[in-house]
């Protein structure tokens, strides 16, 4: 089977499901596994080559709603024909059922049954955690600085925050994606700050760059120095490799409690 991914999370989803052998084609921004790097490039996860994509002959492409601005690709693959699901994981149990979608659709349906059930698992023995920590400390996720988004209630990372034994600060605000400003972000005064900026890896980002922020060096989490520079691709894409992302952040925050976890 010939499989196309145009977008980051949908390439990751295929390789949990042990199905990258079958890739022929990724977007730009598709970095994991290693071994897609050798795979033929077909452009932005929002402007993608379509005549190049069409040139592949893949038997089924994967796109993705949990990018914004998808929707021209996939109008695309219909105009042409080209056979496509369009997944659009907002949570971990959407993450799951995509699993179980992909698989049929490949024709593995059996063996998605216990990919889904591995990966529910593990996050049932990270909430199960998670649960019983008593003082949960506040995580400010910054996924852009100016202006400033931040994931809202509803988005992955509030869940994996819970599952972590901590809470998102932005959990009140009922969206997947918060505008907020720096101000907003100080009084709110959050225990953490998790600095995840979306296509920004990790090395480019100085963690000293909030400090320089008016008042900012008043917040607890400055004063404390519990500045987190993470993995993008850890935290900012909803497929499995969010996982890693909440066992290495849980063993950062409370490492007594999760250390049978890893």
């Amino acid at each position: 089977m010939r499989i196309v991914s145009i977008c980051p999370s949908n390439t990751e989803i295929i390789d949990y499901l042990g199905l990258t052998p079958h890739l022929v084609g990724v977007d730009d921004y598709s970095d994991y596994p290693e071994e897609v790097q050798s795979l033929p490039r077909l452009g932005p996860d929002l402007s993608i080559n379509m005549d190049k994509l069409e040139s592949l002959k893949p038997d089924l492409v994967l796109s993705s709603l949990s990018v914004p601005g998808m929707e021209k690709n996939i109008e695309n693959l219909n105009k042409r024909n080209i056979p496509h699901i369009t997944l659009n994981p907002q949570s971990f149990s959407d993450i799951a059922e995509d699993l179980l979608t992909v698989g049929k659709a490949c024709g593995i349906e059996e063996h998605a049954m216990n990919c889904q059930s591995e990966f529910l698992e593990t996050v049932t023995r990270l909430k199960t955690v998670g649960s019983g920590v008593q003082h949960r400390p506040s995580l400010y996720w910054e996924w852009w600085p100016k202006p400033v988004f931040t994931p809202g209630k509803i988005n992955w990372l509030t869940e994996l925050s819970e599952m972590v034994g901590a809470r998102n600060l932005y959990e009140d605000v009922d969206l997947a994606s918060v505008q907020t400003d720096w101000e907003d972000v100080q009084k709110r005064d959050p225990d953490y700050i998790c600095l995840a900026w979306v296509g920004v890896q990790q090395k480019r980002l100085n963690p000293d760059i909030v400090k320089k922020r008016p008042g900012w060096n008043d917040m607890r989490a400055v004063q404390q120095d519990r500045i987190f520079v993470l993995e993008e691709a850890l935290y900012c894409r909803p497929s499995p490799l969010l996982l890693k992302g909440a066992v290495k952040l849980a063993v950062m925050l409370h490492p007594e409690l999760y250390k049978e976890v890893q």
